[in-house]
């Protein structure tokens, strides 16, 4: 990039004022176009030391910088649009994120962030995270991008948007170029949303592992914040701002490994913040500061982590870019991102260049959001969503602070409804709200609204608008919520639990509704949306009327055609053969069954991603490389993560239609194959010695999935090194130990490893990550489409053979309904409205979401977590210990629902509207006859009370007679692969009658039970 005569002068004396700064932003006359202001980028280059990486959504970080900050996606066409800076005027410097180009955009649906491009030049783009050794909530263990609206701000006096990070979400990139790496030195800044985090791990931007997996101490050098203090923490009740070295969150180095207390971190009160993480050998440094005003504060410099291993010193970095959660893609963190770099390779910031980063960054003038609107009654903690009903009115608000850092006058506000709402000034028949007075600097103005809804159904914007009169002219701007206006029908209750799953619909409106060819999806976490559950033609639910969906016995896995005489199954369970099933609306009678002879169980936590079930996979993906490849059409065979559960001569089936990046609601459908060769499954692995230029072989970690002619790619593109793609000559043992211990034992078997067919090019470090595909499943016939990662891969395991074959066609997760089956499905008193073959709804965490049938959506439910951020419900920014958004809870026992109460409540909050019954669980086998009971210490037990416990046959209602008070019991209990000491506190009771039935440890007992089909209780 050309240096401008600023930066010239710049080299001479790093340490440049904020006046200086704001002077160069606002030197125009007359006519003339003003100069754009300098950026932080091109001070760390002054300083001799460049960004390697640059990243904002809300400012260019170069004076010159002309190209694209981010992208963005919309939901509606998933066409993308870059968001790039506005250009400098005679009256308007420029620099900053044309926020206005993504409102129209944007209009009347979703848009989400795909891309942060990387304004340095380097090519550094972050997108969205991969699975790594935890798996995200979207699609194959994807992590969601955010939702580009969430974090709207002040900046040079214009409207931008931060980065919102929710519980799972994030952005990143694995294969980085002219990052450090191993023990290279590196600057790192960030500046963020100083009232908004959790302390889920890990908030982080920076260095992280290229396979974003845990590759050990000293992988990682990141900055984060947060209120965690499961690593070091700081003084106070935090935030803090510390450094994520993995396996640790360092905040000061004590002699001491084990004592994690830093008594001079202080806790950070900003709302908006500067940090610094700066790393050279044997030394690290952190810094932070109020990003409105001041001077950065040093919070620690000096040595390395001291510990016996010395595992931090010398630094093991691998040079991936992060943000938003941890180096093996923990995904529980929350924050709020604006603007960050890293300096290249070998480079260490000085002080003085700090300072002068943090004098840029005050100057650009970062402030609190400007117009906001919402339900009046949600002022403090807007959610972003309001619910009408046809022709009804709700009150809402429109709020405006003063950012422009001047008083101003003639402040109009209004909002502009769709076509055939009315919104007048509340107690009045005005249009507008007109302020007759002068709004001072950061004063606050709040005019109310009556909003009423037309009788077309809707979804889309309600748009807040302010006009006002500055020193520079007349000023706009707009602020958007989105509004549904759709009839009053609610997702009311609903149990997961796959032996006994329901949905309930209820009406909580005063007339009947059509609810014909009505449908409900539901994505279970890491899956796609493959289908519905389509509301037959003909429905009607009247007022304060509930309508039940009880999951079938079964239900078809792929699409079954007119003619077949086979239909596949998730399940057979229950089923014999000679019963009569119902298809749809076709009876067959069961001429046989399929189904494997053991069946093939949950991989572990890391095999795949968590929640899927046995006998599915995913497609590869390759970490650092991709982390998506594409198996072309007419291809026999494909890469996969898990080959368990497959084997020659079953049919498969394979996911295709992804679009990417994967947005959580996607469609797939499936091609079915027959298997003809079970391989080796994809597999992550890591150099386990250095490897040096000339060498002809590698010693590994692993060598499942490695044979003769594959190829492997190997390291980045750093100082020092390289990348390179060899080729596998022959495969020898593997070693026995793992780069991610503390420490390699010196007379453990480095093993044989891997013979290469041409000698190594670069320098490889001991830790470095590298993939392997495998040899995958083959099968016939050839594929008709293109396959992707992450894409599912479905054992059909599971088949029933009809007496005769079917007459029509019939969808995926088509009920297959057996009524001589029992204790699988639905299992309540209350029959069923109607039956559902699947989805089958996930166990701890997905969501559900109801639309009419002009494709509206009237109600969505995230539980668990927050699923599908876009379809969520409630305030995602509450702050603080055990805050992760706005969800339902999740009904994950075989006792419990989530529901609406009082039946039909909804404030467009998952979290204020749900509920579960309460209770606890058995702490010790409770046998036949027990008067006494051990269970864990629950709140809210009264004597007298009548508890339910246990489920189907065993279930009974018992009552407490009286309390013999708590205690702490310690027991061995496995922890991550060990036996480990575990306290417990527990309660004793005594009963008024003995125990009918034997209940093992971990039974629920509950105050009350699921109520499908009736008034919900809890």
């Amino acid at each position: 990039m050309k240096k401008s005569s600023f930066l010239v002068a710049l080299t001479a004396a790093v340490a440049v004022s904020a006046t200086v700064i704001t002077a160069l932003a606002v030197a125009g006359e007359g006519g003339r176009v003003q100069m754009r202001p300098e950026g932080p980028c091109d001070i760390y280059a002054a300083g001799g030391t460049p960004c390697t990486a640059a990243h904002s959504t809300t400012r260019a970080l170069y004076a010159n910088y002309d190209g694209p900050l981010y992208q963005v996606m919309r939901q509606s066409d998933k066409k993308t649009l870059d968001i790039g800076v506005v250009q400098p005027s005679a009256k308007d410097a420029g620099g900053y994120a044309d926020a206005a180009a993504q409102d129209e955009f944007c209009k009347d649906t979703y848009c989400w962030v795909t891309i942060i491009y990387d304004q340095s030049g380097t090519g550094n783009d972050l997108h969205q995270a991969p699975r790594g050794g935890f798996s995200g909530n979207a699609q194959g263990g994807f992590n969601n991008v955010p939702v580009a609206d969430w974090a709207p701000i002040t900046l040079m006096g214009h409207k931008v948007y931060g980065l919102f990070i929710n519980q799972g979400m994030g952005m990143r990139r694995n294969d980085t170029r002219g990052t450090a790496v191993d023990d290279l030195a590196e600057g790192q800044y960030w500046v963020f949303n100083g009232q908004h985090f959790n302390d889920g791990c890990c908030f982080d931007y920076g260095n992280a592992e290229t396979d974003s997996r845990d590759d050990g101490d000293g992988t990682m050098e990141t900055t984060y914040y947060g209120v965690s203090r499961g690593w070091y923490y700081g003084h106070g009740q935090g935030p803090w701002v510390m450094t994520d070295q993995e396996n640790n969150l360092v905040g000061c180095v004590n002699e001491d490994p084990n004592d994690k207390y830093c008594p001079t971190l202080k806790s950070q009160t900003a709302r908006f913040i500067t940090a610094m993480a700066d790393g050279e050998p044997h030394h690290w440094r952190s810094m932070s500061g109020d990003a409105q005003k001041g001077e950065l504060e040093i919070l620690y410099d000096g040595c390395r982590v001291k510990n016996p291993r010395s595992s931090y010193d010398p630094m093991r970095k691998q040079g991936a870019i992060l943000l938003g959660n941890g180096g093996d893609n923990s995904y529980w963190s929350a924050g709020t991102f604006y603007e960050g770099a890293m300096t290249k390779a070998g480079t260490f910031p000085s002080v003085e260049t700090n300072q002068a980063v943090q004098a840029n960054v005050v100057a650009a003038g970062y402030d609190v959001q400007r117009l906001a609107i919402s339900a009046s009654d949600k002022v403090g903690y807007p959610n972003g969503l309001q619910t009408f009903t046809p022709k009804t009115s709700r009150s809402t608000s429109v709020v405006f602070v003063n950012t422009t850092g001047a008083p101003i006058d003639d402040l109009e506000l209004s909002i502009a409804a769709p076509r055939g709402w009315k919104a007048v000034v509340a107690g009045t028949r005005e249009k507008s709200r007109k302020i007759g007075y002068t709004v001072k600097p950061g004063q606050t103005v709040v005019a109310a609204f009556n909003v009423t809804s037309s009788r077309k159904l809707f979804n889309g914007d309600l748009v807040a608008k302010a006009s006002w009169t500055s020193e520079s002219g007349k000023c706009h701007e707009t602020a958007v919520e989105k509004v549904r206006n759709v009839a009053p029908i609610k997702i009311n209750e609903f149990k997961t639990n796959g032996s006994d799953a329901f949905i309930e619909l209820y009406n909580a409106g005063m007339k009947t509704v059509d609810i014909s060819k009505w449908t409900i999806k539901s994505h279970s976490i890491h899956m796609p949306v493959v289908s519905a559950i389509n509301i037959p033609a003909g429905t009607k639910l009247g007022p304060g009327e509930f309508y039940l969906l009880g999951l079938a016995t079964s239900g078809l896995s792929v699409d079954a055609a007119a003619g077949d005489d086979i239909i596949y199954v998730r399940s057979v369970e229950g089923i014999s053969e000679g019963d009569e099933i119902l298809i749809g609306s076709e009876t067959r009678k069961v001429a046989g069954i399929v189904k494997p002879e053991v069946e093939p169980q949950v991989p572990g936590w890391e095999a795949i991603p968590q929640g899927i079930p046995a006998g599915t996979t995913t497609v590869w993906q390759p970490l650092p490389d991709g982390p998506v490849i594409t198996v072309p059409a007419g291809s026999t065979n494909i890469p996969v993560q898990l080959v368990q559960g497959f084997k020659p001569g079953d049919k498969m089936a394979l996911g295709y239609g992804t679009t990417y990046p994967p947005t959580t609601n996607d469609v797939v459908k499936y091609e079915v194959v027959t298997v003809t060769e079970v391989g080796s499954q994809g597999n992550q692995s890591w150099l386990s010695a250095d490897a040096k230029p000339g060498d002809t072989n590698i010693k590994v970690q692993s060598v499942d999935g490695i044979y003769p002619g594959a190829r492997i790619r190997l390291d980045i593109d750093s100082e020092g090194h390289g990348i390179e793609t060899v080729t596998v000559k022959s495969v020898g043992t593997p070693s026995e130990f793992h780069p991610s211990w503390d420490m390699f034992d010196p007379n453990a078997d480095a093993g044989t490893g891997v013979e290469l067919e041409e000698p190594l090019k670069f320098f490889h470090a001991r830790n470095i990550p590298f993939s392997t595909r495998g040899s995958g499943i083959s099968f016939e016939p050839a594929t008709r489409f293109d396959h992707s990662s992450n894409e599912p891969v479905v054992a059909l395991i599971h088949a029933i053979r009809l007496d005769r074959p079917l007459a029509k066609a019939h969808p995926i997760d088509e009920a297959v309904y057996d009524a001589s089956a029992e204790g699988v499905g639905y299992q309540g008193d209350v029959a069923p409205d109607q039956y559902y073959g699947g989805p089958q709804l996930s166990l701890q965490r997905g969501n559900m979401t109801l639309r009419d049938n002009k494709g509206n959506i009237v109600d969505a439910v995230n539980y668990g977590v927050v699923v599908d951020p876009w379809l969520s419900e409630g305030y995602h920014a509450e702050s603080g210990n055990g805050k992760y958004g706005s969800h339902a809870p999740s009904p994950d026992d075989d006792q419990i629902s989530a529901g609406r109460f009082p039946d039909g409540a909804d404030s467009d909050d998952n979290k204020m509207d749900f509920a579960l019954q309460h209770g606890t669980a058995l702490f010790e086998d409770a046998p036949a006859g027990a008067l006494d009971i051990v269970v864990y210490k629950a709140d809210g037990l009264r004597i007298g009370d009548t508890f339910h416990l246990g489920f189907g046959k065993n279930a009974e209602a018992v009552r407490a007679g009286l309390y013999n008070g708590t205690r702490t019991v310690t027991r061995m209990e496995s922890r991550w692969g060990r036996m480990v000491p575990v306290e417990h506190e527990v309660m004793d009771i005594t009963l008024l009658s003995p125990l009918a039935s034997d209940h093992k440890a971990g039974t629920t007992i509950t105050t009350n039970v699921p109520t499908p089909g009736r008034p919900n209780r809890y």
